[in-house]
């Protein structure tokens, strides 16, 4: 059976086909409040990454599901980076994953079945990675391909963090650099190396576990992982949920290896794009921002990292332990300020 690339079966791929922030906002805008239920503790009010419900003095729920279409064409590695997207949001929240639940929808037929069975064994290896099993789940037949995860996972109820905890003064760390949006668009020009494609995996595929330790210290005030709505839109829903402005300084946010030749080369995203439409109102730039690097704050990162508000005087010491976990590239990207909105300086 010759089958078709994974990425030819899907109209866009990985964190780059999510609904625009601007057409979410619509919709969950007509969503009924559930203030009513006293033990949810994080609903869908200020743009949190997961659902928390209160199970007693000692533990707290977490919830949340992802999945999207194939980002890459290769079936295991499409599994990995599906799974280490969707159990991010579990970490996002000061969480330890303890299940998942598969979600598949696969276009049988089209694809063998040696090939969905990769899929699926990509998330199994980094649940296990993780230490839990993908304990079930559901599945359907698709026009196109999409694999995620319910994820579920523990943590103690005044170790949850949000994104509405930020405090003036907060210095702000990005774990992982950007650029998986333009990477992921020359991979499907065929103008990503194998060089680029290994830096985008392991990017894709690097668990954000590191976000239940720092929920264990104080001195962190606020978490979110920075998906598919860009750097700037994750930064303006902390800022929003904070009732503060963030500033972010464009030449310390990292990037990864050879995504600024890409940019210089043209490339760029549709879903940049939609993302500025969205909420480029709420951003302000500065007039000698080099360009391209708007696209690059507004790019779609597929599983990216965690964006960190942390007390100023903690922040080199936060630093250090975030890359000691392996995120190498994290660096210090802005600070919390009073205002509202976010700006780049």
């Amino acid at each position: 059976m010759t089958e078709p690339r994974l990425t030819s079966l899907a109209h866009g791929g990985g964190c780059g086909c999510k609904l625009s922030p601007g057409v979410l906002r619509d919709i969950l805008a007509g969503m009924p409040r559930a203030a009513a239920f006293a033990d949810l503790m994080v609903g869908t009010e200020t743009s949190d990454d997961a659902a928390v419900w209160r199970l007693n003095d000692q533990q707290a729920l977490v919830a949340t599901t992802d999945f999207f279409m194939p980002v890459v064409d290769d079936p295991f590695d499409f599994g990995r980076i599906a799974a280490t997207n969707a159990l991010s949001d579990v970490y996002a929240m000061g969480g330890r994953p303890i299940l998942a639940l598969a979600l598949v929808g696969m276009p049988v037929g089209v694809l063998s079945v040696e090939t969905i069975g990769r899929i699926l064994a990509g998330g199994a290896g980094v649940c296990a990675d993780a230490g839990i099993p993908v304990a079930g789940g559901h599945s359907i037949d698709s026009v196109e391909p999409i694999y995620g995860l319910v994820a579920l996972g523990l943590v103690h109820p005044d170790r949850v963090r949000t994104n509405r905890g930020a405090r003036v003064g907060d210095v702000l760390i990005l774990t992982k650099a950007l650029g998986v949006g333009i990477m992921s668009a020359a991979y499907k020009q065929g103008r990503l190396g194998d060089e680029g494609y290994a830096a985008l995996i392991a990017s894709t595929t690097r668990l954000n576990r590191v976000g239940a330790d720092l929920a264990e210290n104080d001195a962190v005030h606020a978490l979110t992982d920075v998906t598919g709505f860009g750097l700037l839109g994750h930064a303006l829903e902390m800022a929003r949920g904070s009732g503060l402005a963030v500033e972010i300084e464009a030449a310390s946010v990292p990037v990864l290896a050879g995504v600024e030749a890409l940019v210089r080369a043209g490339l760029r995203t549709g879903a940049s794009d939609r993302n500025w439409a969205s909420y480029g109102e709420a951003v302000s730039l500065p007039g000698d921002l080099p360009d391209g690097r708007r696209d690059l704050l507004t790019d779609p990162q597929t599983s990216g990292g965690l964006l960190v508000s942390v007390a100023a005087e903690a922040a080199v010491d936060i630093l250090a332990m975030i890359r000691t976990a392996g995120f190498d590239q994290a660096a210090i990207v802005g600070r919390v300020v009073r205002g509202t909105g976010v700006h780049i300086v």
